[in-house]
Protein backbone atom coordinates (compact mmCIF):
# COMPACT_ATOMS: atom_id res chain seq x y z
CA UNK A 1 0.00 0.00 0.00
CA UNK A 2 1.00 3.59 -1.20
CA UNK A 3 1.65 5.37 2.47
CA UNK A 4 2.13 8.85 3.91
CA UNK A 5 1.52 10.88 6.93
CA UNK A 6 -0.31 14.34 6.62
CA UNK A 7 -2.53 16.99 8.12
CA UNK A 8 -5.51 17.42 6.29
CA UNK A 9 -7.85 20.62 5.79
CA UNK A 10 -10.81 20.79 6.50
CA UNK A 11 -13.82 20.25 4.14
CA UNK A 12 -14.60 23.71 5.08
CA UNK A 13 -11.75 25.50 3.24
CA UNK A 14 -12.49 23.18 -0.11
CA UNK A 15 -13.62 26.42 -1.72
CA UNK A 16 -10.86 28.56 -0.62
CA UNK A 17 -8.74 26.15 -2.31
CA UNK A 18 -10.69 26.22 -5.70
CA UNK A 19 -10.53 29.80 -5.25
CA UNK A 20 -7.39 30.00 -5.15
CA UNK A 21 -7.02 27.13 -8.06
CA UNK A 22 -9.07 29.28 -10.41
CA UNK A 23 -6.80 31.64 -11.80
CA UNK A 24 -4.28 28.74 -13.11
CA UNK A 25 -7.79 27.55 -14.99
CA UNK A 26 -6.28 28.67 -18.53
CA UNK A 27 -2.82 27.19 -18.19
CA UNK A 28 -2.09 24.66 -20.70
CA UNK A 29 0.12 21.86 -18.84
CA UNK A 30 -1.15 22.14 -15.47
CA UNK A 31 -3.51 19.48 -13.37
CA UNK A 32 -5.31 20.42 -10.29
CA UNK A 33 -5.33 18.86 -7.45
CA UNK A 34 -8.48 17.95 -6.04
CA UNK A 35 -9.48 20.87 -3.58
CA UNK A 36 -11.84 18.38 -1.19
CA UNK A 37 -8.28 15.75 -0.86
CA UNK A 38 -6.06 19.49 0.13
CA UNK A 39 -3.59 18.33 2.50
CA UNK A 40 -0.01 19.12 3.69
CA UNK A 41 2.29 16.04 3.84
CA UNK A 42 4.90 15.82 6.54
CA UNK A 43 5.91 12.47 5.32
CA UNK A 44 5.69 10.41 2.32
CA UNK A 45 6.20 6.72 3.04
CA UNK A 46 5.76 5.20 -0.60
CA UNK A 47 5.12 1.53 -0.89
CA UNK A 48 4.94 0.04 2.24
CA UNK A 49 3.99 -3.64 3.48
CA UNK A 50 0.87 -3.71 5.28
CA UNK A 51 2.36 -5.65 8.24
CA UNK A 52 4.36 -2.22 8.93
CA UNK A 53 1.08 -0.49 10.20
CA UNK A 54 0.88 -1.04 13.60
CA UNK A 55 4.79 0.04 14.01
CA UNK A 56 4.02 2.96 12.03
CA UNK A 57 1.33 4.21 13.52
CA UNK A 58 3.19 3.28 17.17
CA UNK A 59 5.86 5.90 15.57
CA UNK A 60 3.74 8.51 14.85
CA UNK A 61 2.07 8.40 18.16
CA UNK A 62 5.72 9.14 19.82
CA UNK A 63 6.25 11.50 17.19
CA UNK A 64 3.01 13.66 18.29
CA UNK A 65 4.25 13.43 21.89
CA UNK A 66 7.79 14.52 20.92
CA UNK A 67 7.05 17.34 19.06
CA UNK A 68 5.26 18.88 22.18
CA UNK A 69 2.73 20.13 19.82
CA UNK A 70 -1.35 20.85 21.26
CA UNK A 71 -3.61 21.90 18.77
CA UNK A 72 -3.08 25.20 17.04
CA UNK A 73 -4.74 26.99 13.96
CA UNK A 74 -2.61 27.35 10.64
CA UNK A 75 -3.31 29.68 7.60
CA UNK A 76 -2.86 28.98 4.53
CA UNK A 77 -2.10 31.24 1.90
CA UNK A 78 0.68 32.96 -0.44
CA UNK A 79 2.03 31.15 -3.56
CA UNK A 80 5.23 29.21 -4.77
CA UNK A 81 6.65 26.18 -6.60
CA UNK A 82 8.89 23.47 -6.53
CA UNK A 83 11.27 23.01 -7.41
CA UNK A 84 12.46 26.91 -8.71
CA UNK A 85 10.73 29.37 -10.77
CA UNK A 86 12.90 28.20 -13.82
CA UNK A 87 11.47 24.88 -13.49
CA UNK A 88 7.96 24.10 -11.92
CA UNK A 89 6.43 21.09 -11.41
CA UNK A 90 4.48 21.95 -8.45
CA UNK A 91 2.42 25.12 -7.45
CA UNK A 92 1.90 25.57 -3.90
CA UNK A 93 -0.16 27.20 -1.48
CA UNK A 94 2.28 27.85 1.91
CA UNK A 95 1.60 28.45 5.38
CA UNK A 96 1.73 31.80 6.88
CA UNK A 97 4.55 32.64 8.89
CA UNK A 98 3.80 32.80 12.51
CA UNK A 99 0.84 30.91 11.57
CA UNK A 100 1.34 27.60 12.22
CA UNK A 101 4.54 26.87 10.23
CA UNK A 102 6.47 26.33 13.48
CA UNK A 103 4.06 23.77 14.77
CA UNK A 104 3.67 21.77 11.22
CA UNK A 105 7.65 22.16 10.90
CA UNK A 106 7.87 20.41 14.54
CA UNK A 107 5.64 17.40 13.78
CA UNK A 108 7.09 17.16 10.43
CA UNK A 109 10.26 16.47 12.22
CA UNK A 110 9.59 14.82 14.64
CA UNK A 111 7.70 12.28 12.08
CA UNK A 112 11.26 12.09 9.85
CA UNK A 113 12.94 11.31 12.76
CA UNK A 114 10.94 8.59 13.94
CA UNK A 115 10.01 6.92 10.77
CA UNK A 116 13.47 7.48 8.81
CA UNK A 117 14.93 4.71 12.93
CA UNK A 118 12.07 2.35 11.20
CA UNK A 119 14.53 2.81 8.01
CA UNK A 120 12.02 4.56 5.71
CA UNK A 121 14.28 6.63 3.39
CA UNK A 122 15.22 10.17 4.96
CA UNK A 123 13.69 13.40 2.74
CA UNK A 124 16.12 14.53 0.37
CA UNK A 125 14.68 18.25 1.01
CA UNK A 126 13.80 20.50 3.74
CA UNK A 127 10.62 20.66 4.92
CA UNK A 128 8.64 23.25 3.42
CA UNK A 129 4.96 23.34 4.90
CA UNK A 130 2.52 23.70 2.01
CA UNK A 131 -0.81 22.43 0.16
CA UNK A 132 -0.21 21.49 -3.52
CA UNK A 133 -2.17 23.63 -6.03
CA UNK A 134 -1.23 21.81 -8.94
CA UNK A 135 1.42 19.71 -11.23
CA UNK A 136 3.17 21.37 -14.24
CA UNK A 137 2.84 17.97 -16.39
CA UNK A 138 4.62 20.78 -19.50
CA UNK A 139 6.04 24.76 -19.48
CA UNK A 140 3.87 25.84 -22.35
CA UNK A 141 2.45 28.57 -20.02
CA UNK A 142 5.04 28.52 -17.35
CA UNK A 143 5.49 32.23 -18.11
CA UNK A 144 1.89 32.75 -17.12
CA UNK A 145 2.09 30.71 -14.11
CA UNK A 146 5.62 32.51 -12.76
CA UNK A 147 3.31 35.79 -13.46
CA UNK A 148 0.42 34.65 -11.22
CA UNK A 149 2.85 32.87 -8.76
CA UNK A 150 4.53 36.28 -8.36
CA UNK A 151 1.52 39.16 -8.54
CA UNK A 152 -0.49 37.27 -6.38
CA UNK A 153 -0.68 36.54 -2.90
CA UNK A 154 -4.26 35.04 -1.61
CA UNK A 155 -5.36 33.14 1.17
CA UNK A 156 -7.05 30.22 1.42
CA UNK A 157 -8.16 30.04 5.07
CA UNK A 158 -7.51 29.56 8.73
CA UNK A 159 -8.19 25.83 10.27
CA UNK A 160 -7.13 24.09 13.63
CA UNK A 161 -5.12 21.63 13.34
CA UNK A 162 -5.96 18.79 15.78
CA UNK A 163 -4.77 16.04 14.65
CA UNK A 164 -2.10 13.52 12.00
CA UNK A 165 -3.19 11.51 9.92
CA UNK A 166 -1.40 7.95 8.04
CA UNK A 167 -3.49 7.74 4.49
CA UNK A 168 -3.41 4.87 1.61
CA UNK A 169 -3.16 7.13 -1.24
CA UNK A 170 -4.41 4.43 -4.44
CA UNK A 171 -3.47 6.23 -7.77
CA UNK A 172 -6.62 5.66 -9.97
CA UNK A 173 -6.78 7.35 -13.82
CA UNK A 174 -9.14 9.92 -12.50
CA UNK A 175 -6.34 10.95 -9.98
CA UNK A 176 -5.70 9.51 -6.30
CA UNK A 177 -8.00 8.61 -3.77
CA UNK A 178 -7.06 8.75 -0.48
CA UNK A 179 -8.44 6.32 2.69
CA UNK A 180 -7.85 7.43 6.47
CA UNK A 181 -5.64 4.41 7.61
CA UNK A 182 -5.07 5.78 11.19
CA UNK A 183 -5.52 9.52 12.58
CA UNK A 184 -3.64 10.42 15.77
CA UNK A 185 -4.48 13.39 17.83
CA UNK A 186 -2.55 16.26 19.28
Amino acid sequence: MRLFVSVDLPSSLSDGVADVQAPFGDCAGLRPTDPTQAHCTLKFLGETDRTRVDEIEAALDTAVDDAGVDPFDCTVGGLGVFPSPEYISVIWAGVREGAGDAELTALADAVEAELTALGFDPADHEFTPHITLARMDDARDKQHVQQLVAETDPTVGTFQVESVRLIKSTLTDEGPVYETVSEITL
